[in-house]
């Protein structure tokens, strides 16, 4: 089904190109790379490709090298040999997906930064209309829709019903069907580069800072090769960030469960003080009763103490505050951080 844009984000139609000459523009394309020696080859060429023909386009592409243990560092520092335009932000080992964005987008200071990743089912042909709604419509952030997907069997299933009850689980309005594919005009890039938090939620980081959207709907496509870098733990993991980062609710739903289970419990009191006092026999006596009272009341209690651990936990990495990453090497962009890290004590 068509995804229907929220009040404050616009579907943007493909529009013929105009034959004015182009003002020109710089162009981020922050891509997170990970093991991903199979397809780097038709994902610098569909790029080039694409950007090229872009009017007035001046564009670089930042690989953030997520620790890969392949070929894939290697193969970028030759592309950038032929291409100057194919940068490298290799990270001393892998910090996930979310952290090599980070990164990458630290780096980016063109006019606009395009989010994507590298297994090419957010297709690059799509970056023209992203494009398009930012210079022609004025928007600092467009949202890459999914009109449609190419996952299927229980992998599919999870990511749909995801999506159905992600809406309601946030306290923050979040559009459904996105991902970290979209574009980030100057303005919204450079709050995006402001927010540190370690438990990043990227497409609730890109709703929370606001500024004008649009909405351009897309048909994601099957992984090109390889298998999916997000394992189902990860996939879990990066669940419960966007639920817990952006939402008090799962906190909500155990004062509400405790009221009822509370409210429950003075009624079967109740119950048996009124049935002992009248001289009524009960059925509802003996082990088998207390042991599943026990074991309910046990249960929900360590769900809750879990669910409190785990908003702990969050606010445990934010007090320590390590960074997010470490970048390792650098090949055709410049690092200041490392630069200053590097230069001796005079």
């Amino acid at each position: 089904m068509p995804h229907t844009p929220t009040s404050d984000a616009t579907l943007i139609e493909p529009k013929p190109a105009s034959d004015a000459p182009a003002q020109r523009f710089t162009l981020d394309l922050v891509i997170p790379v990970f093991n991903e020696e199979a397809i780097l080859a038709t994902l610098f060429e569909r790029l080039t490709r694409v950007c090229d023909s872009i009017p007035g386009c001046e564009w670089r592409v930042i690989l953030v090298n997520d620790g890969s243990r392949d070929t894939t560092a290697r193969l970028i520092r030759e592309q950038h040999a032929r291409d100057p335009r194919f940068c490298l932000l290799s990270l001393s080992r892998n910090f996930g997906h979310q952290p090599a964005i980070t990164a990458g987008l630290a780096h980016a200071s063109a006019d606009a930064a395009i989010i994507m990743d590298a297994d090419l089912q957010d297709p690059p042909e799509v970056i023209p209309d992203l494009v398009r709604a930012w210079r022609e419509d004025g928007a600092q952030v467009v949202l890459a829709v999914r009109r449609s997907r190419a996952e299927t069997g229980l992998r599919g299933l999870l990511l749909r019903g995801f999506h159905l009850g992600f809406r309601w689980m946030t306290d923050f309005p979040i559009p459904a069907q996105t991902g970290v594919f979209g574009l980030l005009g100057k303005p919204a890039l450079e709050q995006m580069q402001r927010l540190t938090e370690r438990n990043r939620f990227f497409p609730g980081l890109r709703a929370w800072i606001g500024f004008e959207q649009r909405v351009v709907e897309y048909d994601r496509d099957a992984r090109l090769g390889g298998e999916p870098k997000q394992t189902f733990s990860r996939l879990f993991r990066y669940a419960a960030d966007g639920v817990l980062s952006f939402s008090y609710k799962p906190l909500r739903l155990m004062i509400a469960a405790g009221a009822l289970v509370s409210a429950f419990g003075f009624l079967v009191a109740a119950y048996f003080v009124i049935k002992r006092l009248t001289g009524v026999e009960t059925a509802f006596t003996g082990f088998t009763t207390l042991v599943t009272l026990v074991l309910f009341l046990g249960g929900i209690q360590l769900i809750a103490i879990g669910l409190i651990g785990e908003y702990l936990g969050r606010i445990y990495d934010e007090v320590k505050n390590r960074p997010l990453y470490i970048v390792g090497e650098t090949v055709g962009i410049r690092d200041p951080a490392r630069e200053s890290a590097q230069r001796p004590l005079v």
